[in-house]
Order: C-alpha cells, then structure tokens, then sequence
C-alpha cells in the first residue's frame, strides 16, 4: 500500500476542488481539478476544461499513485462548474434561489393537506415526509425515494398532480 492509499478520507476531502499535478508509477503525470477520491480504491477522479468549454474526465487509480501536488486552490466559481458536472440536466435549470422557492412551495403544500414533512441534510434541501421518503431537488416526482412502494406511489402522485395545478 502507497503513502496515498494510506491517508484517510478526511485527508483527502482537503484535495477536492483544487488543481493538482499527480505523479504515478512509470513516471507519468496527470494534471487536472480533483471531482472526488474514491475511499475504498483511492483512486482520483479528475476534471479537465480544455479550450471548447466541455469536460474531460480523468480517472487515476489509487494504487498508481505516488505522489499528489497541490498547483491551485479552486475559488467558488471553479467550485460551482465542478459541482455542476454530473448534476442532472433539470436541477442546471433552476437557481439556488428558485430551487429554495419550489422546496418552500411543495412543504407548504404538503403541510398544509396535513402530511408531515421535515427538512433533512445539513443544508436542508431535502424533504423527508414521515421519516420514509425522500425529496431531493428539483423537488419533481423522480426526486422521490423510497423503500415502501406504496408511499413512494402516493406521493409521487400527489407531487405530479401538485406540479400540474401550478405551472
């Protein structure tokens, strides 16, 4: 196990959203702004923007890697881009201002035809109605999640028919 592989994921998360040089096995090199570490494998998931605005994804697996330089710390707007990534298309369609007013908007909702819904995450963006479902932004039907099919129906249901009444 290399130096890389034994850091601890806390170590790691320091890596996220900045640009580093990282140097592998055979002396190659791989440069780009770190996405994520896989925890179990260590392996880098890395972006690249080259000239014509798309993104290219890079993968160096963990156990190649011998050492990780830091070129760049990222600034917000490189974090926004980086975030945005692998974000699904509906949620890049709405702002963090308008997403925040469709989850106001369906939690009254819901509340107000007496259906319990708290706010869960450390941000709070998503909905849990009776501790057994989800709602994850942009707060749609195909947000829901659930392990009781029943439930997950219901409020798929209601979620489409509330979105139908108000657009």
């Amino acid at each position: 196990m290399n130096e890389w592989q034994k850091k601890s994921p806390l170590e790691w998360e320091t890596y996220l959203n900045k640009l580093v040089k990282v140097a592998v096995i055979e002396k190659h090199e791989y440069e780009g702004w770190v996405l994520t570490v896989d925890p179990v494998s260590a392996s880098i998931v890395l972006a690249t923007f080259p000239e014509d605005e798309s993104v290219s994804i890079s993968v160096v697996l963990g156990h190649a890697v011998e050492e990780v330089e830091i070129l760049q710390e990222g600034d917000d707007e490189m974090e926004q881009r980086l975030s945005c990534i692998f974000a699904p298309e509906e949620s890049k369609a709405y702002s963090p201002e308008e997403l925040e007013k469709r989850k106001n908007s369906l939690k009254t909702w819901l509340e107000t035809n007496h259906i319990p819904i708290t706010e869960q995450g450390e941000s709070g963006k998503t909905l849990c109605v009776a501790g057994v479902l989800t709602i994850d932004p942009p707060y749609g039907p195909e947000e829901c999640s659930s392990s009781n099919e029943i439930i997950l129906s219901r409020v798929q249901g209601l979620i489409q028919g509330y979105l139908e009444k108000n657009q």
